[in-house]
């Protein structure tokens, strides 16, 4: 009876884990499409080092994570056939999500940053 519930369990997780893959998949394909609209026109702030230094930082940050995100999607492709491992790949999954939405945010903070200094300056 306990090994039907773990099964069903993992069961589960592993399903979850899918929809998690499809999410990040999803996020990371939104920042690289972001960022790339974004940086078209040369368009880096004018005005104080500071404020350029912070910019960029979000930006390399944003950068950063998107890729640690990536390593673990590209970990995830292929499915583990024993428990342990198949814990260890739900896990990396959930890793790999969590830093997809770390480089999202940094991409927010870089607009907000972007627009109360332009709300400020005017």
């Amino acid at each position: 009876m306990l090994k039907n519930h773990l099964r069903r369990d993992l069961q589960w997780l592993k399903r979850q884990a899918r929809k998690d893959r499809r999410i990040t998949a999803v996020v990371l394909a939104g920042v690289a499409g972001v960022w790339g609209r974004q940086f078209l026109p040369p368009d880096l702030p004018v005005g104080s080092p500071v404020l350029t230094a912070l910019s960029l930082t979000l930006v390399a940050g944003s950068g950063a994570a998107w890729l640690i995100s990536a390593y673990f999607v590209t970990r995830s492709l292929r499915a583990r056939r024993e428990p342990a491992e198949e814990l260890r790949w739900i896990a990396g999954i959930g890793r790999g999500k969590e830093w997809a939405f770390c480089s999202l945010s940094a991409y927010v903070a870089w607009h907000l940053l972007h627009f109360v200094t332009a709300l400020l300056l005017s």
